[in-house]
């Protein structure tokens, strides 16, 4: 059996839904391949390189700043799952400006992101609010550190339910960033200086990540399931609700991404990054469907 090493650079359902479900159905033994999940969150980007990436954020970024030929095959989603949580006196992301804003480093996919998404909303993430960067987690810092009132608001992602997250702690749902900035930011993507396209077991693999998406589809139950086994701490209803809100209208059955999408997506990101020579979409994202699968 053909193996390969398959590394999530995230936690929560954004990076590992898709990946989960295929391990847990067994298509990947199905598909004729071994894949290693590694987790990648706190490689550099010389060894996540060296591996097929659930991360297509953080691979599209290292492209656009510094031309990796990180090639992407598959899709799951073109809405980040990231929320902007406020203090309860907050209303609107307008209200922010002057407010201290909790954030993820600038250079990383989510920080991008953000940022780009305040700046819809007018706010210069550099001089409108205070950004205080801090690292992903479980975000308990977050939520901690909101609570004390030493930060007004903060960018959190899908380890937590935000909906239930802002009941819980007495705080306000202001943005899903998903709704204001489309990128094509989780899936199955390859370096070519390491790994070819064609190989047989990116193959496989690429197969049975179309498989699952196509489950989290057909089978709600099924897929409510493995909502409820990354996030254990949501009763089943919560657990519909995150998917039936986030999952089932955002996720693709197919693994192929919008070209109108990830080309102004990857306008912005280069913009925002300050990078004037933008790559063509059409060889960062290939997409189309190859073979059938095995099974």
């Amino acid at each position: 059996m053909r193996t390969i090493d398959l590394t999530y650079v995230g936690l929560g359902i954004h990076e590992e839904l898709v990946a989960y479900v295929a391990d847990q159905q067994d298509y990947y033994q199905q598909e004729g391949v071994h894949v290693a999940l590694r987790d990648g969150c706190a490689w550099d980007g010389e060894r996540v390189r060296r591996t097929a990436t659930i991360g297509l954020g953080r691979a599209v970024l290292s492209r656009v700043t510094d031309g990796i030929p990180w090639t992407v095959l598959c899709v799951n989603t073109d809405r980040p799952l990231f929320w902007l949580l406020a203090r309860d006196a907050y209303a609107s992301v307008e209200e922010l400006k002057g407010r201290r804003i909790g954030i993820h480093p600038p250079t990383t996919a989510p920080g991008c992101f953000s940022r780009i998404m305040l700046r819809k909303h007018g706010l210069d993430p550099d001089h409108d609010v205070r950004s205080v960067v801090m690292r992903p987690g479980d975000y308990s810092r977050h939520l901690r550190e909101l609570a004390e009132g030493s930060l007004d608001a903060a960018f959190v992602g899908s380890t937590l339910a935000p909906e239930v997250t802002v009941r819980q702690n007495g705080l306000r749902l202001l943005a899903f960033v998903g709704d204001h900035f489309r990128i094509p930011t989780v899936g199955i993507a390859v370096d070519r200086t390491h790994i070819a396209t064609d190989d047989p077991a990116v193959r496989a693999l690429v197969r049975a990540n179309r498989r699952a998406l196509r489950t989290i589809h057909d089978e709600p139950d099924l897929a409510v399931r493995y909502v409820n086994g990354l996030i254990p701490s949501l009763a089943e209803t919560e657990a519909r609700q995150y998917y039936e809100r986030y999952v089932a209208p955002y996720f693709t059955a197919d693994g192929r991404h919008d070209p109108s999408v990830a080309t102004q997506a990857i306008s912005s990101v280069a913009e925002e990054l300050g990078v004037a020579t933008v790559p063509e979409v059409a060889d960062i994202y290939h997409t189309e469907p190859a073979e059938q699968s095995a099974a």
